[in-house]
């Protein structure tokens, strides 16, 4: 859907910041998604954006309401495993292990294969079936010794199970292949290994190194526009239970 060019140039400058602020400061981020949402609520990207926006948040509903608008204009299915993922932090791992059983997983892409996988792993662990959700993380790509991007989280998904099981000896080899893997931090694998060796990290700021609490860098205001894409066809989505 095409927008007009000052109304497009809204959303956008909108978007971006959603982008440049979700791992930072996702509440900034989610006040952003809601200006986007509501000056053009039938594109799909913006939808797209909001649903991220809002689970990094932890508005799972909300999320989850905003991914299935998106789905439903594109097509696509490349939302599916967040989507479940959505239903485990509404507490309903069932209903993502249905998800996971989905001929939707099939049309995934490999690196949505994987992360079907992992919220399915998830699931398994939150009805309590520890010994199911190591079996679940057992595959070629946990196998192979290439590295994707998705390598390391595999991994150590994988460790962290092992350990929660009480195989610590495995555990700490998994986490040390998910550090090896690792090149742009995304876990915490170094960590985990450190508290299993028993090493304590001490902050080496004392009190006159705080922060004193300046906050020069606070991001701006979001950018309102001045037009509204009436979303009425979509809201009714929100009270909507995805299928299962």
């Amino acid at each position: 859907m095409s927008l007009p060019k000052t109304l497009a140039e809204d959303v956008s400058r909108n978007l971006v910041m959603v982008a440049r602020l979700i791992d930072e400061d996702p509440e900034q981020a989610y006040a952003y998604s809601r200006i986007a949402l509501r000056l053009a609520s039938r594109v799909a990207a913006v939808r797209e954006a909001a649903g991220f926006a809002a689970y990094a948040t932890q508005k799972y509903s909300e999320a989850l309401a905003e991914f299935r608008a998106a789905k439903r204009m594109t097509g696509s299915v490349e939302l599916w495993p967040v989507m479940a993922d959505c239903e485990r932090g509404l507490g309903r791992p069932e209903r993502a292990m249905a998800m996971a059983g989905e001929p939707e997983v099939q049309k995934l892409d490999k690196a949505g294969q994987v992360e079907m996988r992992l919220v399915a792993a998830g699931a398994r662990r939150d009805m309590g079936q520890l010994d199911a959700a190591i079996v679940t993380l057992q595959s070629s790509e946990l196998a192979s010794n290439a590295v994707h991007p998705w390598t390391a989280r595999l991994r150590y998904a994988y460790a962290d199970a092992l350990l929660a099981a009480g195989r610590e000896d495995e555990a700490r080899e998994w986490f040390g292949k998910a550090l090896e893997a690792d090149k742009d931090g995304s876990t915490d694998a170094s960590d985990r290994l450190a508290e299993m060796d028993g090493v304590e990290f001490v902050d080496a700021l004392d009190e006159d190194g705080e922060d004193d609490g300046d906050d020069d860098g606070a991001a701006p205001e979001p950018v309102a526009g001045a037009a509204d894409d009436s979303r009425a066809d979509d809201d009714e989505d929100k009270d909507r239970t995805p299928e299962a």
